[in-house]
């Protein structure tokens, strides 16, 4: 039986790739800064463990915990609505720590196990921002194209030891907890010069035809995961899709 340890699994994306791989018949080690049993299947495959990636402290004894896992899903994250101008230095720090050195510290965290077996892999799930600029995400797709860039390469840095890497690119979903998870961090952020770009942009949102199902990310991780070819990128979502297909053209 596989495991995967899947980063940000209270909820969203998270939580239905956990519930997805546990019905595939995988062992689950579902991760959360405040572990929360009641919103998973009770069963002897699904572990719910404490996991904050931006300490270093917590990520030890998670994996301390979790035993060998065969799949690291780094699914973790914040989202940043807002002007870039009125956007604090420290709140996009914060969006960092969690977007993007918490993906690159839980993959320094189970490299060495991977590298020892010489096996695994390791899935990044980042955004469709980084297929098509939206305005007043510039922090947050700063964050998510990071990893963009730290995949692709480390993808080729571990071939010699037989460990893959991949990247899911989510669409946009209205079911989403993007702008949940960013809590305390919206206030302010949309001053009065960009409320009117503010409106446009959630007016061409609320018409778009087709949007990505928490359940189409679950599927695309897995796929990703049981994928046996060099493909790395992989957008999830019929939007998500749709814009690939248009950066590639």
């Amino acid at each position: 039986m596989k495991t995967v340890l899947i980063t940000g699994a209270s909820s969203g994306y998270g939580l239905e790739t956990a519930r997805h791989f546990h019905a595939q018949g995988w062992h689950v080690i579902a991760t959360m800064r405040t572990p929360r049993k009641d919103v998973l299947p009770e069963s002897p495959r699904m572990q719910v463990v404490a996991l904050d990636v931006t300490s270093a402290g917590s990520i030890a004894a998670a994996l301390a915990q979790s035993g060998p896992i065969d799949v690291l899903v780094n699914n973790a994250g914040i989202g940043l609505f807002g002007a870039s101008e009125a956007t604090p230095m420290a709140t996009i720090r914060e969006v960092f720590e969690t977007n993007t050195f918490g993906v690159m510290a839980m993959t320094q965290a189970v490299l060495p196990g991977f590298r020892e077996r010489g096996s695994g892999l390791i899935v990044n799930v980042t955004s469709s921002a980084v297929l098509m600029p939206m305005p007043l995400v510039a922090p947050y797709t700063a964050s998510k194209t990071a990893i963009e860039g730290y995949t692709a390469s480390l993808a080729l840095e571990l071939e010699a030891f037989n460990i893959r890497v991949k990247l899911v690119q989510p669409g946009y979903g209205p079911t989403t907890r993007f702008a949940s998870n960013s809590g305390h961090r919206l206030e302010g952020l949309v001053t009065e010069p960009y409320a009117p770009l503010a409106q446009r942009m959630f007016a061409s949102l609320s018409e778009m035809p087709a949007f990505t199902r928490e359940t189409d990310v679950a599927e695309t991780v897995w796929q990703a995961a049981n994928d046996g070819t060099g493909r790395l990128r992989w957008p999830a979502g019929a939007d998500a899709v749709a814009l690939a297909a248009l950066s590639a053209s």
